[in-house]
Order: structure tokens, then C-alpha cells, then sequence
């Protein structure tokens, strides 16, 4: 989590100072920074999204997480981020910006990605993708909504005691290992959102996820 934090942060630095810096309007008067299509109401934006993914993750987390111990619903769920990113391929009606709505359509679609076999990144950005959001924006706000995700993602982890038996080594390769990869992977999946070419993941999660279901049939019946 420490990793893909930082990776995050580093990649979407200069977003994130304009935020920081339009903090004082924004606590000055809240409506003009909603009025304006500026950082100030992107942070608006991002603290409404996080709003229903921060209700999911506390009081279903456990029963979602569950779902790993059954493969029928990791392969369902592997259909469902499948058709998200096939249904980027159609030519959406264009939105000029993200609205209080589709704030929160994205943070509950951000939510439910604790579902394993459901992609945080894949959901979210195919939901703006879906509605008619320009590509880079689709993207720059599905990675910034991340940010409070995964910082109480690893409160939680540090709170409940999950950090007491870490290995020191293995934490900092592990972490210096997830802040490369991740920022590598980010500015991979940006450039492949932009070039329109974001359903290139749909086959791979359609073909695991009928693997699965039908590996399971298999040895169930």
C-alpha cells in the first residue's frame, strides 16, 4: 500500500500541489471552488467519491475479502471488470466534467473493487470512460479518488496489528519493489487509456474468469 501510495503521488505531483494550493479558497468559500472547473473542486470531487467507497470498505470488508475462498465468484467478478472494459469500446455521449453524480457512481464502483477479481482501476476509469469523461481525466481522477483508498487501507492494516510480524528486510524490498513496479504499471495504464486501447484487458479477465468457472464446475461435478 506504501508503495502504490507513493507511486500515485509522484506521477500526479503536480495535480496534488494545485490541490494543496487551493486548499485556502477552498475552505475560504466551498462554492466558488465548486463553480470552477480548477483543483479546488476536484478535491471536492474526490472527497465526495470517497465517501461510498470508505461505507463499503468498513462495513462490508470482511464479506468481500471472503469471496477469495470461492472460485465461482472471483470468476464472476473477473466477467463483470470484463464487460466494464469491453463497454469502453463503444462511443459514449462526451461529458465535459465530473459531476457530484458521477462522484459518487465511481467511489461506490471503487468500493466494491475489495470484490477479488473486480480491478479498482479498471472499474473506476471505465466508469468515467462510460459516461462520457475525456480519457486523461478519466484516469488522472480514478488514480487521485485512490489516494484516500489506500492510505486507510493501510491505517487499517497498521490499527489492526497487521504490521507487528513484518519482516523489516523483505517490507522495504517489497516496498521499493511495489513504488517501481507501480508507478511503471500507472504510466503504462495512462497511456493506454489515452490511446483508446483500455479494452486490451477485457479478453484476458473474460478468459480467466469462464477458466475458472468452468475449472470449478469441472471438479465439483
Amino acid at each position: 500500500h506504501a508503495g502504490t501510495l507513493l507511486a500515485v503521488i509522484w506521477y500526479y505531483r503536480v495535480d496534488l500541489k494545485e490541490i494543496l494550493q487551493a486548499l485556502p479558497v477552498l475552505i475560504r468559500s466551498p462554492q466558488k471552488a465548486w463553480s470552477e472547473d480548477g483543483p479546488g473542486r476536484l478535491a471536492l470531487l474526490i472527497g465526495f467519491a470517497s465517501i461510498p467507497t470508505a461505507a463499503i470498505g468498513l462495513l462490508f470488508k470482511d464479506q468481500f475479502e471472503g469471496l477469495a475462498e470461492s472460485i465461482p465468484a472471483v470468476g464472476g467478478a473477473l466477467l463483470v471488470t470484463a464487460v466494464l472494459l469491453a463497454l469502453t469500446l463503444r462511443a459514449w455521449p462526451e461529458r465535459a466534467q465530473i459531476g457530484l453524480g458521477l462522484a459518487v457512481v465511481i467511489g461506490f464502483a471503487q468500493g466494491l473493487a475489495i470484490t477479488p477479481g473486480i480491478s479498482r482501476s479498471g472499474a473506476t476509469i471505465a466508469v468515467a470512460l462510460i459516461a462520457g469523461i475525456a480519457a486523461e481525466r478519466a484516469a488522472r481522477f480514478s488514480f487521485l479518488v485512490s489516494l484516500p483508498a489506500i492510505l486507510g487501507a493501510l491505517m487499517l492494516k497498521i490499527f489492526d496489528g497487521g504490521m507487528a510480524q513484518v519482516d523489516v528486510g523483505a517490507a522495504v524490498v517489497g516496498f521499493l519493489v511495489s513504488l517501481v513496479s507501480g508507478y511503471l504499471a500507472l504510466a503504462w495504464l495512462v497511456k493506454l487509456v489515452q490511446s483508446q486501447r483500455f479494452f486490451w484487458f477485457a479478453p484476458y479477465c473474460a478468459l480467466v474468469g469462464l477458466w475458472a468457472l468452468l475449472m470449478n464446475s469441472r471438479f465439483a461435478g
